[in-house]
């Protein structure tokens, strides 16, 4: 049984009534810009398709800033059609999707039409049409969809970047065996070679298949395994030596002052320890007091989060989700990567509440390494 709505025989819909819910700030008015700018976070964090970002952008063109708090628009199919070049079968589709991606919320009139109720001086104070608010209501949604989307991105391009220097590793050792141990068989490690690089896609593609970083670390291990066996005497080909250069130079005549330091032992896997912390992020010096153990951390946390702009439920929610250390090593992380942004003069990271509050998810869902993450901003700030 189809359902009808009352008002002008549309089809109801669930995302519409949940639509229903949000509403403006009492007293809250908003600009063409402001509405604008909340439309295409919107598609961006939805990724609408082109023609769906066509029609919501001329929605959005139709507001005219009323000096009220309804965001209401009646353009009609015909003059979308005629602003977008969509026919106008495309335009009630499209409209019907924006309204199932709760961006706007159909208000029926008894016959259908679209038209503003004027009073008797002229003043629009109602429409039948489409009302606007969930674009504007839900920008906090947006932000953090955005700052996921990011992470998303960075982890990704993270991911290409260690399978490039697993297959480079791996090339470099099988060159090696081919030219200093031509005799060892290789034809096992060079079949599994050209069987991943196969399975590898390029990297415009979405995301690596699962367990290709693996595989490849993998191959990279045996490959080079077998070279450091056979230049020890694992096996009996005799190496051929092709390098004539002095003997003389240093060994660490190129590398930088630092590298002949060892660093400290890193602690164990999914260990949040107050040195890791303290010295891959130095901005929990905003804090001003001595950061000696954990509960120091999560007292840290819990300050700086103010510092992020984030609101005190999303270190409840955090706290909930991975737990109090997890939550302070959280903020203290985005807090230092907001403090590099500014520094070296970016914008990446324009809400670092919203920020916060998609890294929590991240770590949450398992995928992000919160130590693997602070661990690697250590090495580069020691290097």
């Amino acid at each position: 049984m189809v359902h009808i709505a009352s008002t002008g025989g549309r089809r109801l819909r669930h995302a519409a009534l949940a639509a229903k819910k949000l509403a403006l700030e009492a007293g809250r008015t908003v600009t063409r810009k402001e509405l604008s700018a909340a439309a295409r976070d919107a598609e961006k964090a939805l990724a609408l398709r082109p023609a769906q970002r066509l029609v919501l952008s001329e929605l959005v063109a139709c507001w005219g800033e009323q000096e009220w708090e309804k965001l209401l628009v009646w353009p009609s199919n015909a003059h979308l059609a005629s602003r977008t070049g969509l026919k106008d079968r495309s335009i009630r589709r499209i409209l019907a999707q924006l309204t199932d991606l709760k961006l706007i919320i159909a208000k029926d009139s008894p016959n259908g039409k679209r038209f503003a109720i004027r009073n008797p001086a002229g003043d629009v104070v109602d429409a039948y049409g489409f009302d606007l608010t969930p674009i504007y209501a839900r920008r906090g949604e947006w932000t953090a969809m955005l700052a996921e989307q990011k992470i998303m991105r960075e982890i990704r391009k993270r991911s290409y970047d260690e399978v490039t220097v697993a297959r480079r590793a791996t090339e470099e050792a099988l060159n090696a065996l081919a030219q200093h141990f031509p005799a060892v068989d290789r034809s096992g490690l060079e079949e599994r070679y050209n069987e991943l690089l196969g399975r590898t896609p390029p990297r415009s593609t979405a995301g690596l298949p699962a367990g290709l970083l693996g595989d490849w670390q993998d191959l990279r291990t045996l490959a080079e395994a077998a070279f450091n066996e056979t230049g020890n005497g694992g096996l009996s080909d005799r190496h051929i030596e092709t390098y004539t250069g002095s003997s003389r130079e240093s060994c660490t005549k190129d590398l930088p002052r630092k590298a002949e330091t060892v660093p400290p032992k890193e602690p164990a896997a999914g260990h949040l320890s107050p040195a890791l912390i303290v010295e891959a992020c130095p901005a929990i010096n905003d804090y001003g007091r001595p950061v000696r153990d954990i509960a120091d951390v999560v007292a840290a946390g819990r300050y700086l989060r103010a510092s992020l702009g984030a609101h005190e439920s999303a270190w409840s929610e955090a706290v909930a989700e991975i737990g109090p250390v997890g939550a302070a090593a959280a903020v203290i992380y985005v807090l230092q990567l907001y403090d590099d942004d500014v520094s070296a003069g970016g914008s990446r990271i324009r809400n670092p509440g919203g920020y916060f509050r998609a890294l929590v998810r991240m770590v949450k869902a398992g995928r992000l390494n919160l130590v693997a993450e602070l661990r690697t901003m250590r090495r580069k700030r020691m290097s």
